[in-house]
Order: structure tokens, then C-alpha cells, then sequence
């Protein structure tokens, strides 16, 4: 069943969605041996890091004048800190964006236990790759094989730290739809999480982004070595339904906490978006966004993701700008419960 709560989250995102025509862009803006730094929000070989290495792989060939793209991982709070770099200390002069998770966007609205370390609101968003599902995942070998198994039995699922999230949708499914497992945080990413379950340290992840499971781990869907608990989405994942995973909507009862639920799930809809500075030149800016809506539509670029087994769903940028002001227009009483749900008891 699709979720009843569209005012957060379906419905700004039609009118982002609707958004088109306006004024024309300015002219592109060369960058002819220019450098580009891209920095990824996020520990090397995990799935952000995959993603923008693929992006800039073909990023610069479709920027005017071709500039470099040198790629650099700043991890640290769930992507906060390097979206605080490029808020505060990043040039301005179009030659500094950052790749980063969606819990950093949606973390100032939703965390309010410490001070933002920047404002989603004024960044400017170049575009995201990816509208992603996320998954709940176990091993065959281990004790839990549904999500019903972990309604009854007790386990540990892996974390990474708030932010993140494996940290926060293992506590969101906890305190929403009745999971007993405890959230096992310090992880430093999927990849190294999935080494704990090898081991047995743990019983599973939940939050785990889908495409970046098929990427990292191909040899667990191949040898059907995984169970998939649920899929976590706005709207079901065609291949996953297929598969038979049970979409979060299944097992989140009350009205209440369907409406929380929807607000935490509505950040994969800029899943994969990669920010400029608040006071980029606006030629600047459009330049990059022309850029980076050229990419992911490029023939070459979707051969590679093809081979990497990633999934490209592209946003504009303005088109996440506007959803991300809608989103924090959230009414207070839906963010202070989702608060709750996404925190230790």
C-alpha cells in the first residue's frame, strides 16, 4: 500500500517536478585549465564514493572548456562536515562541490541535539544521480531470515554514526514498526559492515542503500546468499516488489508514525546530490548544472554505471533546491516526532 501522507513529501516533490521553462540560462561559463575538487562526503570504496567516481569520470568532458576533476573523500558526520567545507571554506568560484548523503541534508531539520554545521536551505544543488531505495539486509546463515523474525527475535544491526543511515533507519524501524534488534554504531561504512557479518559481530544493516549493495556485494545476490527484510522507499522499487521484499508501509501501523516515516524515507529522493556553495555566481552555478544534467545522461556514463551496477535516477538541481525548502517547511509536531523515532530509547 502506497503511503496516505503526501504533504511532505510526494507533494512537493510534484511541484518540483512541475517546475520548468522561466528565463533562459546564462551563457556557459568556460573552464578552460580549470581543476574542479570534488570531495565525497563519505569513506572510500562505499557507495557514495562509487557514485562519484563515476560522475567524474565523464563530469568534466561535458563542462565548457573540460576542466580536471580530482576527487578527494572528506567523511566525517555523515557527510555534514564536508558539506560544512563547502559552505564555509570551498571557493566560490565554481571549482569546489561535494557529493553527500541525504541524512546530512535532512539532519540540521531533524537533529536538534547540536548545532547545524550548515544550512541545507542555502547550498546550491548542482543534482543528484539517484532517487534510491534503501534495504534491510541479513544473511542466509544468520538467525533473522524476515523482518518478521526480527519483530520476535532479538539481533544486532550494524551503524554508523547519526546522520548515516544505517544508524538511523535501524532505529526508525525499531521505534516504527516493532523491530527488537539493537543499532551497533562506529561502523565506518556498508563495506565494513558487511565484513562484521561475515563474522557474525552482527545480524545485519538496515539502510543500506540498494545500489550500492548490488555494487559492493554482487556475490550475495549471485549465490542468493542475502535476505532482503524490507525495501525502504516512497514508492516500491519495481525489481525489488518483484523479488518478493516487503515494502517499510507493511509493517508501520499507526497513522502517526506513517507520517514520520515518510518524512525520514523522502530523503532518497535527492539521494545522490552533490552541492556548490551558498554564493556561487549564478552563471556559475548554471553552468554546472547544465554540466551535470548532460552527464547523467550520457551514453558513456550509463555504460559505466551499468558495469558498476548502479542506479541512475537523476534530479535537476533546482528541481532538489525546491524540495529541499519544502521539506523544511515540515510542520513542527511531524519533525519533533520523527526526532524521536530516529534516536536511541
Amino acid at each position: 500500500m502506497r503511503p496516505l501522507f503526501r504533504f511532505v513529501t510526494a507533494t512537493p516533490l510534484a511541484w518540483a517536478l512541475c517546475i520548468g521553462g522561466g528565463t533562459p540560462a546564462p551563457a556557459a561559463e568556460s573552464y578552460a585549465g580549470k581543476t574542479i575538487e570534488l570531495l565525497v562526503g563519505a569513506p572510500p570504496g562505499g557507495g557514495y564514493d562509487i557514485y562519484a567516481r563515476a560522475v567524474a569520470k565523464h563530469f568534466g568532458r561535458n563542462i565548457p572548456g573540460e576542466p580536471t576533476i580530482v576527487v578527494k573523500n572528506m567523511p566525517g558526520a555523515g557527510s555534514a562536515k564536508a558539506a560544512q567545507y563547502i559552505s564555509t571554506i570551498a571557493p566560490k568560484d565554481g571549482t569546489s562541490i561535494a557529493g553527500i548523503m541525504p541524512g546530512a541534508i535532512m539532519g540540521p531539520l531533524i537533529d536538534d541535539r547540536t548545532a547545524p554545521m550548515f544550512d541545507p536551505t542555502k547550498v546550491r544543488y548542482v543534482g543528484t544521480a539517484n532517487s534510491g531505495t534503501r534495504v534491510c539486509v541479513t544473511l542466509k546463515s544468520g538467525k533473522i531470515q524476515t523482518f518478521a523474525d526480527a519483530q520476535k527475535v532479538k539481533a544486532k544491526f550494524g551503524g554508523s554514526s547519526p546522520n548515516d543511515s544505517t544508524f538511523e533507519y535501524g532505529y526508525l524501524h525499531k521505534h516504527t514498526a516493532g523491530a527488537l534488534w539493537d543499532v551497533v554504531p562506529g561502523y565506518r561504512g556498508t563495506a565494513e559492515m558487511a565484513l562484521a557479518m561475515e563474522r557474525g559481530e552482527i545480524d545485519g544493516v538496515c539502510g543500506w542503500d540498494w545500489s550500492s549493495f548490488r555494487s559492493q556485494k554482487p556475490d550475495w545476490l549471485r549465490d542468493n546468499k542475502a535476505n532482503m527484510l524490507m525495501q525502504v522507499s516512497i514508492d516500491p522499487h519495481p525489481l525489488l516488489t518483484k523479488m518478493g521484499v516487503p515494502n517499510v508501509f507493511d509493517f508501520v501501523k499507526g497513522e502517526d508514525d506513517r507520517k514520520v516515516v515518510e518524512l525520514i524515507v523522502s530523503q532518497t529522493v535527492f539521494h545522490r546530490s552533490y552541492i556548490a556553495p551558498p554564493d556561487t555566481p549564478p552563471a556559475l552555478l548554471e553552468t554546472l548544472r547544465a554540466a551535470f544534467d548532460k552527464t547523467v545522461a550520457d551514453p558513456a556514463f550509463l555504460a559505466d554505471a551499468e558495469k558498476l551496477g548502479i542506479d541512475i535516477e537523476p534530479l535537476s538541481g533546482a528541481k532538489v533546491q525546491d524540495v529541499v525548502s519544502k521539506l523544511y517547511a515540515t510542520p513542527p509536531a511531524i519533525v519533533d516526532r520523527a526526532r524521536k523515532a530516529i534516536r536511541p530509547d
